[in-house]
């Protein structure tokens, strides 16, 4: 809406930062000759704007001008806490909303708390996607951000690594690890963590209301999240590694490295650690991309299942050179 984007130029042109027509309309997703006609209905209500030429030029308020339009609306106060978070404030549809919470906040705050909000938010980016990856919205994030917000039970059709079936939850929390995204729900008596991808198709439950007493968000994820990581320490190894995996070896895990890196290098450089493994099988699929740079020393049943994935990869290489 224009009276939305009015305001947003305004609390922009606000903060102690330059900005250019071109910088506006990228940002409000408009045409420049747009933002032109936008600055020109501020001017006519009072709005004294000047036009800085020149290479380090651009739009700027009369010095000391300023206005108080910083209420923030219902949509704007929910939205406040993904401000600086914009890969979550896309995915749930809060983008426009949450930013004009952010310019509406700098705005408010007096002259040196807001240069320094603005210094700060110059030099500090979120990105929570891995190297390599591109941040995926799950299908059914919005619909059950919308339950979440309302407090409604919904029913899932849920893919765990174990199977496939029905389920009826009742979500708590949403959170966005590593580009990856989570909810927190109660199932019966115990809380679970259920990773969005895995949801199949989601039913929202409106007469079924979610019970929120005593409930905190952080302190559970943490909790729930030490659990599952515990779980997966079932079995132990030995392995020797070379210096030349050591840039690497975080790919094994943050136990399994911090264990390797606080091992003493012999003189060839070389650690020898025992670590924690989920299984043979799970161990074998991380290992075998360190080639000859990580040497298991033990269990013997690691050792046959490398050899036996080893000889797999190069049978399969000396029969496609034959061709």
């Amino acid at each position: 809406m224009r009276a939305d984007r009015l305001l947003s130029i305004l609390m922009t042109l606000q903060l102690p930062v330059r900005t250019t027509a071109g910088e506006l309309a990228e940002k409000l997703a408009v045409s420049q000759r747009t933002i032109y006609r936008d600055i020109e209905a501020l001017e006519r209500c009072g709005v004294p704007i000047f036009t800085d030429r020149g290479r380090s030029g651009g739009l700027r308020l009369m010095d000391g001008y300023q206005t108080r339009l910083t209420g923030l609306s219902g949509d704007e106060a929910g939205a406040l806490p993904f401000s600086q978070v914009n890969a979550a404030a896309s995915a749930l549809g809060f983008q426009a909303a949450a930013e004009a919470a952010r310019l509406k906040v700098f705005a408010a705050l007096p002259a040196l708390g807001r240069e320094r909000a603005v210094r700060t938010s110059e030099r500090f980016h979120l990105d929570p996607a891995e190297w390599y990856q591109r941040p995926a919205t799950p299908s059914c994030l919005r619909t059950l951000a919308s339950a979440l917000w309302a407090d409604h039970a919904v029913a899932i059709d849920y893919e765990s690594w174990h199977s496939r079936k029905l389920r009826v939850v009742e979500p708590l929390g949403l959170v966005l690890k590593a580009g990856a995204w989570y909810m927190v729900a109660r199932n019966g008596k115990r809380y679970a963590i259920y990773r969005l991808e895995s949801i199949r198709t989601i039913r929202v439950l409106p007469q079924r209301k979610v019970r929120r007493r005593n409930f905190r968000l952080v302190q559970v994820w943490q909790q729930e999240v030490l659990r599952f990581e515990a779980s997966l320490r079932r079995e132990r190894a030995s392995v020797c590694v070379c210096e030349a995996a050591m840039s690497r070896i975080s790919r094994l895990g943050a136990d399994a490295a911090e264990a390797i890196r606080a091992a003493t290098p012999d003189s060839e450089g070389r650690r020898i650690a025992t670590i924690w493994i989920e299984s043979v099988r799970h161990c074998a699929g991380l290992l075998l991309g360190f080639g000859s740079d990580v040497e298991v020393l033990s269990p013997e049943t690691l050792r046959q299942e490398l050899a036996m994935r080893a000889r797999r990869v190069a049978a399969l290489y000396t029969q496609a050179g034959r061709h």
